[in-house]
């Protein structure tokens, strides 16, 4: 579905990610996590074009990004930056809106069509009674169920999210990863998401992405990747791992930094 062949990003002559390859399924959740500074967010943008790659390639339903055109990406996925800004008299149906640009010719208005996959987004987000607010009025976690309400209204097989839930306090982190699960699951949307929090990506995630100093370290299940020793080694954390079988995703408890190691 989605897929990285050997990509390499360089700036200012420094490798930041290096020889990265993944493939991600259609359908799937998968987490990109590691610590500050390992390229987790350069990787994200890179699969997204977003960024040059120096070398390599992205594909999307064995296509090379490269050889399509912005908007027909555009209409193939959709990425949320961390930090997204809108002008200060644009409200949430306008942003939302936004979302049917890819599929219009420059001239095209929005039709009946166009109006009535904005109102399903609102709804599949629960933004209706917000349709007229200012998004920058809104709080953390109701602008970003604003900006994913775009996302669907764009109608992409792949959504990218980087850091989701930076600067929100822990009930609209847990919101916003509800809102993620869900529109993964009725929706089929893959979803390929940067998490600091190794719990959320644990319980959060199909498959987990562990980059370390720009490279893969390791890829596999929650349950296969998050052991003590991958943390202590990746994170230079000691940390116990919880089984939980009933939910099929460990539970980790960081416990104090690991003596000896340098990161």
């Amino acid at each position: 579905m989605l897929e990285t062949q050997a990509l390499t990003i360089s700036y200012e002559g420094s490798a930041i990610v290096k020889d990265v390859s993944l493939k991600v399924e259609a359908g799937e959740v998968v987490s990109i996590i590691g610590p500050n500074g390992s390229g987790k967010s350069t990787l994200l943008k890179g699969m997204s074009r977003l960024i040059p790659c120096e070398r390599g390639a992205v594909c999307i339903d064995g296509q090379e990004l490269r050889t399509l055109k912005s908007k027909r990406i555009s209409q193939l996925m959709c990425i949320l930056c961390q930090s997204n800004q809108t002008p200060g008299d644009m409200t949430v149906e306008d942003l939302v809106s936004y979302g049917r640009l890819p599929h219009k010719k420059w001239y095209e208005r929005l039709n009946a069509e166009d109006y009535e996959i904005v109102e399903w987004a609102l709804a599949k987000t629960g933004l209706l009674t917000f349709r007229e607010r200012l998004v920058v009025s809104l709080s953390g976690g109701e602008a970003q169920r604003a900006w994913i309400a775009m996302a669907l209204a764009q109608r992409s097989k792949v959504l990218l999210l980087d850091e989701p839930t930076t600067y929100l306090d822990i009930a609209h982190q847990l919101e916003v990863l509800e809102l993620v699960r869900t529109v993964n699951r009725e929706l089929g949307i893959t979803v390929v998401m940067v998490l600091h929090d190794l719990n959320q990506a644990s319980a959060y995630s199909d498959k987990i992405c562990v980059i370390q100093r720009g490279s893969i370290a390791t890829t596999g299940k929650p349950c296969d990747v998050l052991t003590p020793e991958l943390i202590r080694n990746v994170y230079g954390v000691e940390a116990e791992v919880q089984p939980m079988p009933d939910k099929g995703y460990p539970r980790i408890h960081p416990l104090r930094k690991a003596e000896g190691l340098v990161h």
